[in-house]
């Protein structure tokens, strides 16, 4: 599929903010399943500075400084992003050996998988994680089989529900309610995983916001998305998706942004403002197919 991607970010403030920074993952990362044909990121007011850079984990991020008194921002990211079926693997490696396999022994040869495995700012390793994990996770059990498992029991367990929480809602929290959104699922199913000691990903991206004729519209097709990755050996790049949210694996409907250990490392748009002790925001999202790919259509990550 050929997707434009549309995120816009509005922030009102009273009293107008004087100074701000600010950093930006908003820029589509090119990836097994897909391409990135173009991306433009428009701010307004114009930055006094921007600058774009790689983070520790591949994203594209952008940093701006804003140096004049503003009583709203806005931040419009547009992108192309050419995406790819995702075949199905055929793993029958279990759970045991991938964990195993990246248990740390003097001489072995590094994994950089290994550093999702541990806890992080917003997923912590915990006891009742794993108990939750427990059932999903017999002896033996092919790792694929049971990250589905986990996925689909999430899925039944949990209610969607958008006032339950915040983007500052622990994962331990989170599991307890049974509550939540994308980002609250993802968490939940990181932290699991990283209990019983497997490697996974947070990942940010975006839904097709109007799916084709004969399909149900995705939960979180209008805003951000979360998803997770597990590390499966032998899998094209290493790692396979699963959304507990919508209980499916993504697909050429979907569009990776960023990749972190969890929401911490990959917030849409973050910074620190001068003023504004009050403010309101609105967040739009727009995934829609275009019919053809522009002329001469290449990757062209830009700052306006």
């Amino acid at each position: 599929m050929l997707l434009q991607v549309t995120h816009e970010t509005r922030y009102r403030y009273t009293p107008p903010v004087r100074t701000a920074q600010h950093m930006a993952h908003l820029a589509p990362r090119d990836g097994p399943a897909q391409r990135v044909l173009s991306h433009r990121l428009a701010v307004s007011p114009s930055p006094a500075a921007s600058v774009q850079t790689r983070d520790a984990f591949g994203n594209t991020r952008t940093f701006f400084s804003l140096h004049t008194a503003h009583d709203e921002l806005v931040v419009s990211a547009q992108s192309i992003v050419e995406t790819q079926p995702v075949v199905p693997l055929a793993s029958t490696i279990v759970w045991e050996a991938v964990r195993e396999r990246l248990h740390y022994r003097r001489g072995a040869t590094y994994d950089a998988a290994a550093e999702f495995a541990f806890a992080s700012p917003q997923v912590p390793r915990h006891p009742d994680f794993a108990a939750y994990a427990g059932p999903s996770f017999p002896p033996g059990r092919p790792l694929l089989e049971a990250a589905r498992d986990l996925m689909q029991r999430i899925h039944a367990d949990f209610e969607y529900h958008t006032e339950a929480t915040d983007v500052t809602t622990p994962a331990l929290e989170a599991l307890g309610l049974r509550q939540g959104v994308c980002q609250d699922f993802a968490h939940v199913m990181l932290g699991c995983l990283r209990s019983v000691g497997l490697p996974a990903r947070y990942v940010s991206g975006y839904l097709l916001t109007v799916p084709p004729p004969g399909q149900t519209r995705l939960v979180g097709s209008d805003a951000s998305h979360a998803w997770v990755s597990v590390h499966v050996p032998g899998a094209a790049g290493g790692w396979v998706d699963f959304d507990p949210t919508n209980c499916r694996t993504p697909g050429e409907d979907y569009v990776t942004v960023a990749i972190g250990r969890d929401y911490s490392d990959v917030s849409p748009l973050r910074g620190v403002i001068h003023g504004g002790a009050r403010h309101e925001l609105q967040v739009g999202v727009t995934v829609t197919p275009v019919a053809t790919a522009p002329a001469g259509a290449a990757p062209t990550p830009t700052i306006a």
